[in-house]
């Protein structure tokens, strides 16, 4: 068991942090990762603000983040920007790889983390496949962006006339009341990702009267299942013996109506798919990583470094 451990949950609307030291836990929560910045830096941040909080220097740093492209996945630079002398392992993975070892361990199966983006990731005995995580603009279908940005289209259709009416437009209005200027408010907000995702709440509740959030919620539950087939296709899945476990996980797939049309429709794709709920979280995985066996299939997607004592 790894001790004095600095856990890092890098998302899009909060960067968390915990401290673990000798049976020791507490939470630290940070301003969310913005993607279309250099993730590193914004972590080093968080990480020096933590260690600042608690007054002292932790060895090992663990962090799963989202937003990580190939230029940064170098967990030396993060060393280098955080500045600490006293740590003497870093251990640094897409946030895929810390919430599938948060949800299901080093079992093999698939973990679909849906909040406002969505990611897939699959591990099979000797492969892995990640499935989506594109972000707003390229992909995250049916993450909570993508469930918020088409009922704000069916609002506004409904608005104009072009589409049927629902009560999207209504709720649209309580936040903006006059919907004419709305997407003029809505584009210069610093925000405005995690505005759109958090739409997707408002959608969920009204799934169970409403035609239009609930063709909503059954097309993002169907777009989330999906993504897990292909990844359990790609990782060699597909035809193994028995149940194979699939952790949903996220905000989107909390709701009754995105996580029913999951389940039916992954069902059909894959018989042997059995939707469990997770059994921990991000920072969960994020502690897991540092003592993640040399051996594991998930390896190949963590960039470590150590520093020469």
């Amino acid at each position: 068991m790894v001790q004095d451990v600095l856990a890092v949950d890098g998302g899009q609307t909060g960067i968390k942090v915990r401290f673990e030291h000798r049976g020791e836990k507490k939470e630290l929560r940070f301003p969310g990762v913005q993607t279309h910045e250099p993730v590193l830096p914004q972590l080093a941040r968080a990480i020096g603000h933590a260690i600042a909080e608690r007054s002292r220097d932790f060895t090992t740093i663990s962090v799963g983040t989202t937003g990580l492209v190939k230029a940064e996945h170098d967990a030396r630079q993060l060393f280098d920007l955080v500045g600490s002398s006293a740590i003497s392992h870093i251990a640094l993975a897409h946030d895929s790889v810390t919430s599938y070892l948060g949800a299901l361990g080093e079992r093999h199966g698939a973990v679909v983390a849906a909040g406002t983006g969505v990611v897939t990731l699959a591990v099979g005995p000797r492969s892995v496949a990640r499935v989506d995580g594109w972000g707003h603009i390229m992909g995250d279908a049916g993450s909570g962006y993508w469930i918020g940005q088409q009922a704000m289209n069916a609002a506004m259709r409904g608005f104009d006339g072009r589409g049927p009416a629902t009560a999207l437009t209504g709720q649209l209005a309580k936040r903006w009341p006059d919907l004419a200027e709305a997407y003029i408010d809505l584009q210069a907000m610093p925000d405005r990702v995690a505005t759109v995702a958090s739409f997707a709440q408002e959608v969920a509740q009204l799934a169970a009267t409403d035609e239009i959030a609930a063709r909503i919620c059954v097309h993002a539950g169907t777009e989330l299942a999906n993504s897990a087939a292909t990844g359990l296709r790609r990782a060699g899945l597909e035809q193994v013996a028995g149940p194979i476990p699939v952790a949903a996980i996220g905000g989107v797939l909390a709701g009754e109506c995105v996580r029913n049309s999951f389940v039916q429709q992954l069902h059909l794709l894959i018989p042997a798919a059995r939707v469990q709920d997770s059994s921990g979280n991000g920072l969960d995985g994020a502690h897991a990583l540092a003592q993640l066996p040399e051996g594991h299939a998930l390896q190949e997607l963590v960039s470590r470094f150590r520093a020469q004592p």
